[in-house]
């Protein structure tokens, strides 16, 4: 009987020392779970570090091993399109190479899977311990706000690590679309998917790659990707503001019929002209990210491009 292939996907940016220690712990994983078959495939995300050399050579030793090395850094999400397309597993994970999502899960995914009852198990930290308390407050605020604006459901602590069917890997993929958020591509395609909770585990060695900022903005996009909402709060602040405009034009006029003096006062014109253009130059920033997406999406440039993969060491070997 054939045993079933697990893909695991692992992007990494910047990870010479965390790739040889992930390495280690699902070798311990792939040992002692002999009923499958593992490939593991490494995505070079254009690291200016040694990971690149680091993945090569585990490569050279491991037949189990791959890689794919981007000609640039793209980011995480590509990372994970490209992981997702070169796939051959029956079932497909995605996991960070910096260890915070723990490889031991691994065999309770495949028996939850291999139940027939679900397409995906994901994992869901409960907690956030050893993360600043600032970056907690804006991640939960976030979740809380996309899941009030979208019809999308993200899972409050739910990481990109996940074990899913084939079938959903093959749903994924079909979703082309340049500026990804996978946290809501996961939902958005549907099937019947189970969470693990864990405790929050920091990474071992290294140091992330992402910023507060970084992520900021990747919460931006997410919002963007996935409701149309803040467009219509923009047109209710436009509609909002002509209403007050014409109510106060009309009080400055019966007050000048009434009592015969003309509206003054420099402070309150400076504040109306603030105000007025604060909220404009709102609507036009959320109306013109709506558009910057859109206007990347028509370009239709690749997601990612390619600059060495396993196969072309593979092909050095034999000549």
């Amino acid at each position: 009987m054939q045993k079933d292939l697990i893909s695991i996907i692992i992007p990494c940016f910047n990870e010479e020392e965390m790739v040889p220690l992930f390495y280690m712990e699902m070798l311990e994983i792939m040992e002692g779970t002999q009923i499958v078959d593992f490939e593991l495939i490494f995505v070079n995300d254009g690291s200016s570090d040694e990971t690149l050399g680091e993945v090569r050579k585990l490569a050279e030793k491991d037949g189990r091993v791959r890689y794919l090395s981007f000609s640039r850094n793209f980011g995480k999400e590509a990372a994970m399109y490209a992981g997702l397309e070169y796939a051959k597993g029956d079932f497909v994970a995605v996991m960070d190479v910096d260890l915070q999502d723990p490889p031991a899960l691994l065999p309770s995914m495949y028996r939850t899977l291999k139940s027939g009852e679900y397409d995906c198990v994901g994992a869901k930290r409960i907690d956030r311990n050893g993360e600043p308390k600032i970056r907690s407050f804006f991640a939960k605020s976030f979740y809380k706000v996309i899941n009030g604006i979208s019809d999308n459901h993200i899972v409050d602590g739910a990481r990109d690590y996940r074990l899913m069917t084939r079938q959903m890997v093959d749903a994924v993929l079909e979703l082309t679309e340049y500026n990804r958020f996978s946290k809501g591509i996961f939902t958005w395609v549907g099937f019947h998917t189970k969470y693990i909770e864990y405790s929050n585990v920091e990474r071992p060695a290294g140091k992330t790659s992402w910023s507060f900022w970084g992520l900021l903005k990747y919460s931006f996009d997410g919002i963007v990707a996935f409701s149309e909402v803040p467009l219509a709060i923009a047109s209710f602040i436009g509609f909002i503001a002509f209403i007050v405009a014409i109510l106060l034009a009309l009080f400055f006029t019966i007050r000048t019929l009434i009592f015969g003096n003309t509206t003054s006062g420099w402070t309150s014109l400076m504040v109306m002209i603030l105000g007025m253009g604060g909220l404009q130059l709102l609507c036009l920033g959320i109306v013109g990210k709506y558009l910057g997406q859109t206007f990347l999406e028509t370009k239709k440039r690749p997601i990612y491009i390619l600059k060495e993969t396993d196969e072309d060491l593979e092909n050095k070997s034999d000549t």
